[in-house]
């Protein structure tokens, strides 16, 4: 079942997602980390102005806080008002929007450290992943008080436990992307190889991965999972085809080291995919109750 946009107010900020293979060199995310503004740092009590949600916002009336099922039905379950656990709701999906923002742009750096050789970039990703890391401790915590205190039920304790998982998903991407980081610092002395064209390739495909999941996330879209896995095939193509060509590759500097890093880049490329795909799978749990 696919309902309408749980979250207007976030989808707001996304914009135009590149296409598969024609990323280009953009400087910063594609999903905008204003959207998480005023909603930062102190638990799910951290913003005054978050309470004042609009009346035609609410479940139950308006266009904007509509559920994905009649909310009367779900009032009879739950002592709180629907409104209370509502815009705590929002607030963990603003923050995990946040974090998906931060994981994407860490893609971004990833690629110019690899493909531009660029040290600036490769120093700024385990900075960025501190933050990442943060943003995931702090959404962890917020799950278990959700869990705890407001007793979701039925679809909204489906959104509490996937958003659970779906965090630990963007903090390993945000690995593998320290991880790359790491590998193009140590090839920078190395002669630039020629499947690098290919590798650029698979990397904006991993990255298109990433914001095709992030958008699912913010559209509760059921539907990008089946898109996502379509493209996960094709990276694990890509990494098959590349690892042939990498470990048939001379030693042409007398040294293994560039191809054994290489290696290792494609295969965080690959676990990029898979965690990729992992996200638009609990969407499709969140929204219609079913694994896919």
């Amino acid at each position: 079942m696919k309902g309408t946009l749980f979250l207007k107010s976030i989808s707001k900020h996304s914009r135009d997602w590149s296409r598969e293979g024609s990323m280009g060199k953009p400087s910063s995310s594609q999903f905008d980390l204003s959207a998480n503004e005023g909603g930062g740092g102190n638990g799910l009590g951290r913003s005054e102005a978050d309470n004042a949600v609009p009346t035609n916002q609410r479940t139950g009336s308006g266009d904007a806080g509509q559920r994905f099922v009649d909310g009367a039905s779900l009032n009879a379950e739950r002592s709180l008002p629907r409104s209370s656990l509502d815009r705590k709701l929002i607030r963990v999906q603003r923050d995990v929007l946040k974090m998906g923002a931060l994981v994407e742009n860490s893609c971004v750096l990833a690629k110019e450290a690899l493909c531009d050789r660029n040290l600036d970039a490769a120093e700024r990703i385990p900075l960025q992943d501190k933050e990442i890391d943060a943003l995931y401790r702090q959404i962890e915590v917020d799950c278990t008080v959700l869990l705890s205190l407001e007793a979701p039920v039925t679809q909204d304790l489906r959104l509490v436990s996937a958003f659970m998982q779906v965090v630990r998903d963007l903090e390993r991407i945000g690995d593998y992307n320290k991880s790359i980081g790491r590998s193009a610092i140590k090839l920078f002395p190395y002669p630039v190889h020629e499947c690098i064209g290919e590798m650029e390739t698979m990397l904006d495909r991993c990255r298109s991965m990433v914001a095709l999941c992030l958008r699912s996330l913010s559209d509760l879209d059921p539907d990008a999972g089946a898109e996502l896995k379509q493209k996960d095939d094709i990276v694990d193509k890509d990494y098959h085809r590349l690892y042939e060509q990498l470990i048939n590759t001379p030693a042409v500097t007398g040294s293994v080291e560039p191809i054994v890093l290489m290696v290792l880049v494609i295969r965080a490329l690959e676990r990029i995919a898979d965690h990729a795909t992992n996200v638009g799978k609990r969407v499709t749990y969140i929204v219609t109750g079913e694994r896919s």
